[in-house]
């Protein structure tokens, strides 16, 4: 992990496309501002975590959906 100090109105770069932004800092919490394509998603990190949880739901779900119909097909 790459570890880096930023203060207020300082910039990261990722690639040519991504500027990350300190926008300000007030006790524990930083605020972020995030300047990336449209293309590009970007979401908290428990939000990303509850998408891909509820997309491997939703593929499991289809794959036993598709295993009934089958077996209901084979009858």
């Amino acid at each position: 992990m790459l570890v880096l100090t930023r203060k207020t109105d300082e910039a990261i770069k990722i690639g040519d496309d991504i500027e990350i932004t300190v926008l300000g800092i007030s006790g524990d919490q930083i605020k972020l501002g995030i300047s990336a394509p449209k293309q590009i998603e970007i979401h908290r990190k428990e939000v990303y975590l509850s998408i891909q949880e509820e997309n491997n739901a939703a593929a499991h779900s289809s794959l036993d959906m598709l295993k009934a119909l089958s077996d209901q097909l084979k009858k």
